[in-house]
């Protein structure tokens, strides 16, 4: 397979079948006409009136602007993990299919409910755009995950507990198809969705460790530390990296005991 590299990215060439040569009969997932950058910072506002500025929705030109035959070559590393900038583009590019709701509809319980054959669709699609050195169920995984982020990330923004359920089944978020936000409203406004919601909570308040690896996976960071100094990050090292803020003070009192602990047991 011939190789070459798009913005810092490894591109790989593939024979053509009859498969890709259909490829424009899937679902659209994207456009062409798309801005070039992958995070678009965006003001999200807190239940407490404030504003906190996030990462927006993730916008992947580069991929739109591949041959039909190319795909994104995605490395991993000895732990079975994708790595490097084209992990990054492969995680932005599984937040947009969890967000499409045609492909992986939102009105399943959770993502072990979520049928076989929708998965399997969203992994087609993804083959499509990138070859992958990581496994299937890696990439199951991580789909789900993103899968879930997006949901709570709708109720979070769209589901009012102040409001009655009429009003909520109304409140359908822009481009969301209504019969599925309706499902996900009536599931979340019974009593298995809010005793779901006090585990979840209760889980929440129980971490005490907040990271400061941003989008990147902790894979990412430790390969690029080790591209960096040239030695092996383990993983106390890798904790230290990913639980410092800019000042290098620990981002919580339990991460710096943790790391004073680990220095003295060296």
């Amino acid at each position: 397979m011939r190789r070459r590299r798009v913005r810092d990215l490894s591109i790989v060439q593939n024979t053509p079948n009859s498969e890709e040569r259909n490829s424009e009969q899937q679902t659209v997932v994207g456009s062409s006409n798309v801005p070039e950058t992958l995070d678009e910072p965006e003001e999200f506002q807190t239940e407490s009136g404030g504003t906190r500025r996030v990462r927006g929705r993730t916008l992947l030109r580069d991929l739109y602007d591949l041959d039909p035959v190319e795909r994104v070559k995605v490395s991993r590393n000895t732990h079975g993990q994708p790595v490097g900038s084209e992990a990054r583009l492969l995680v932005g590019y599984l937040g947009i299919l969890a967000r499409n709701a045609n492909m992986l509809p939102i009105n399943y319980e959770s993502w072990y409910h979520m049928p076989d054959s929708n998965k399997n669709q969203a992994l087609a699609n993804i083959k499509e755009r990138f070859a992958l050195e990581v496994s299937d169920d890696y990439i199951k995984r991580a789909l789900g995950k993103r899968w879930r982020d997006n949901k709570s990330t709708l109720k979070k923004q769209y589901f009012k507990q102040d409001i009655s359920l009429k009003e909520n089944l109304r409140n359908v978020p822009p481009g969301m198809l209504r019969y599925q936000w309706e499902d996900a409203v009536r599931f979340w406004n019974s009593k298995k969705g809010e005793d779901r919601e006090r585990v979840g909570t209760s889980s929440r308040q129980k971490q005490k460790f907040t990271h400061t690896a941003g989008s990147r996976s902790f894979a990412s960071v430790a390969e690029a530390e080790e591209v960096k100094s040239g030695q092996k990050v383990g993983r106390l090292q890798l904790f230290e990296i990913t639980h410092r803020k800019k000042d290098g003070s620990p981002m919580t009192s339990e991460a710096g005991e943790i790391m004073v602990y680990s220095l003295n047991n060296i």
